[in-house]
């Protein structure tokens, strides 16, 4: 009977979970917090359909092995050397000050060093499931701000690591003192280098012998196995099960078979991850959180603020403008799910009474429920911050000197906003025909790569009034913006209209609902990634068909023209070619072989009239080994030829009839 009432909960809760998704889609909401709230509502807090949550806690921690499984896959040895001084500036810095200043406000609030350091690194921790599924849907993971907070997530993932191995020394339950826990860190650390030599050596072979089976099953139960063994032998040596799952993402990652590997675990992560968050809502104490509801508030309003601020430490320190680092901040200022994992384990070991632990959750909760909301309305409230306060001057950064804006008068010139992989085909392009251009760039190290390289590039953000002046933008002729960042992309168009009412300005967008608010803003021309993709496929697979280049270029100017009104959404394409070329859709190829008793047989093609009463063509005349293309009109047809005609389905039967005396097969 103990499995029927395990049964039953978790189909409450997956019946209660569907109803919240759902009204969260509505209101275009991720789903993540959304499970928070099933919880909250079907836990012995609310409702009470699941009255001991404990019963799902064991599945609830499988999601999250299973996250740090994946989240090992995703962030492989060589993606982390890649970003390396975005993780290491930007989340040093986040986590360094979170940490110092939770424990400042504890030690005055709380007295005891031991619990403020735990609350400092439970409130450093921040959401990496939602940060990023929400800056995904956004299409802002590539902006400078996605990839500064991709980078102090991948820290504090890095970090949960050593938390864990610190946590049994914070709350006094483990042996040795000082010297115990250096022992537990060395052995982590043999464990680590065992991880990459196997992750160089073993299991790439390991898993190539699998594949040869061609078998999925065999595939997930290797991964699965690899993944076990793992979490075991870091469990051996007395780190946390948890470590050993990221430990074993990491070996994956490092072979060939990293992505069909996530392609497998994916929908078990999501399901597990699920109940995880519903576990956490089960967990909340409303009473608790309306009890000392002022109190719950202010500790979110100072935990998001001060989180974002010193999330834009780092960035500033990199030369980011002022508007980026905090973009970044607020995006990293909610609490993440590795604290509830680490809170609960405080609260087993003794290190958080229940009060605490409770207010905790509540405040927790909180910071995930708005951070959707943050994300969606951060560039408005920086532009009103910008009003008060310069950004710049609020977070100036260590900027070198030689990145000031251009000063020398040139005229007549292209500006470059965001020098990646468009920018950089676009100077070389601009380059070519000796045109005069401007780089403009946020990132002050792809600046100094390209003033190494000769390029005319400036550190600056072209959003500012100010920056573009100095690039000269009432003298330029065309703006190209080339960035990722939706907001910025508005606001530049916007500043740089007024600026230069002239200017032809073109710029990019990865989503069709961009092209009126940019078109209304000012842009001449806006290039939708996913229409221009489009757009080149079809007229390659037209060109396949020998339709005339000039009649795909007419159609290709008509669909810009038109804004890709005929590529909407709901919208069937009626994509209209003059000439043959709706008749040619139609046509289709016969084979005819010609018996001896065949009416054509000794007849030459003149003689057959197969041209003016069917209006079939013969392309080509099989006799024997040998193939006659094009047959001339004297061209005697024998028994055994096999002809091939061309026409419409209504002329070729025709023809079958002509040459065969038969009805066509």
């Amino acid at each position: 009977m103990e499995q029927l009432h395990v049964l039953r909960d978790l189909a409450v809760i997956f019946a209660g979970s569907l109803l919240v998704i759902l009204v969260f889609y509505r209101l275009r909401l991720p789903a993540l917090p959304g499970f928070i709230v099933a919880g909250i509502l079907l836990g012995p807090n609310a409702l009470g359909l699941v009255s001991d949550p404990h019963d799902v806690e064991g599945l609830a921690e499988v999601g999250v092995i299973l996250l740090l499984f994946t989240i090992g896959i995703e962030f492989s040895l060589s993606r982390l050397r890649e970003m390396g001084r975005q993780i290491l500036v930007g989340g040093l810095a986040q986590m360094g000050f979170t940490v110092v200043a939770t424990l400042a406000i504890g030690l005055a609030l709380l007295g005891g060093w031991r619990v403020s350091l735990f609350l400092g690194f439970l409130i450093a921790l921040s959401s990496t499931a939602i940060v990023l599924k929400v800056m995904t849907d956004k299409g802002e993971i590539d902006a400078p701000h996605g990839r500064l907070a991709t980078g102090v997530l991948i820290f504090q993932d890095l970090c949960v690591v050593p938390i864990m191995l610190v946590l049994p020394f914070l709350a006094g339950k483990a042996e040795g003192g000082v010297l115990g826990l250096l022992l537990a860190l060395a052995k982590a650390a043999l464990v680590v280098v065992g991880v990459i030599l196997a992750a160089r050596t073993i299991v790439p072979r390991a898993l190539s012998e699998i594949l040869k089976t061609r078998s999925r099953e065999l595939f997930l139960i290797a991964v699965i196995l690899i993944g076990t063994l793992t979490a075991l032998a870091t469990a051996a040596v007395g780190a946390s099960l948890a470590l050993g799952a990221f430990l074993a993402g990491l070996i994956i990652s490092e072979s060939d078979y990293g992505h069909q590997a996530m392609a497998e675990l994916m929908p078990f992560r999501d399901i597990f991850i699920s109940l995880f968050f519903v576990a956490v809502g089960m967990l909340v104490q409303l009473e608790t959180i309306w009890a000392h509801l002022t109190l719950t508030l202010i500790a979110v309003a100072v935990i998001m603020g001060g989180k974002t601020l010193s999330a834009a430490v780092g960035p500033a320190l990199m030369g980011y403008s002022g508007r980026v680092s905090l973009l970044a901040g607020v995006a990293v200022s909610q609490i993440g799910e590795f604290s509830f994992v680490l809170a609960k384990e405080g609260r087993l070991t003794g290190l958080l009474p229940d009060l605490l632990y409770q207010q905790f959750l509540g405040v927790a909760v909180i910071t995930m429920l708005v951070t959707p909301f943050l994300l969606q309305g951060g560039p408005a409230m920086l532009d009103a911050l910008e009003r008060i306060v310069p950004l710049d001057r609020l977070l100036p950064g260590f900027r070198p000197r030689e990145l000031a804006p251009v000063h020398e008068q040139v005229k007549d010139h292209v500006l470059i906003a965001g020098y990646g992989l468009n920018g950089r085909n676009l100077a070389a392009a601009l380059r070519a025909i000796h045109a005069p251009y401007l780089i403009v760039e946020l990132n002050a190290q792809t600046v100094r790569r390209a003033r190494a390289e000769g390029e005319p590039a400036f550190y600056g953000d072209a959003t500012r009034e100010e920056i573009l002046r100095a690039l000269g933008v009432e003298r330029a002729r065309m703006l190209v913006i080339a960035i990722s960042d939706p907001a910025a992309t508005r606001r530049m168009v916007r500043v740089a209209r007024d600026l230069n009412p002239e200017l032809y300005i073109i710029t990019r967008t990865r989503y069709l609902i961009e092209i009126p608010e940019l078109t209304r803003l000012g842009a001449n021309a806006v290039i939708p990634e996913e229409f221009e993709t489009s757009i080149e496929i079809f007229a390659r697979v037209l060109a396949h068909y020998n339709v005339p280049r000039e009649e795909i270029e007419r159609l290709v100017r008509e669909i810009r023209a038109s804004h890709y009104q005929a590529l909407r959404p709901g919208a069937r394409p009626r994509l209209m070619l003059p000439g043959t070329f709706d008749a040619l859709r139609q046509m289709q190829v016969e084979r005819i072989v010609l018996s001896e008793n065949s009416p054509a047989v000794g007849q030459t093609i003149a003689e057959t009239q197969l041209r003016s009463k069917t209006g079939t063509l013969i392309l080509a005349v099989r006799r024997g080994e040998s193939d006659v293309a094009t047959p001339e009109a004297t061209f005697r047809l024998a028994a055994g030829d096999a002809l091939v005609v061309v026409g419409q389905p209504q002329q070729t039967r025709l023809a079958v009839q002509l040459l065969t005396g038969k009805g066509a097969a």
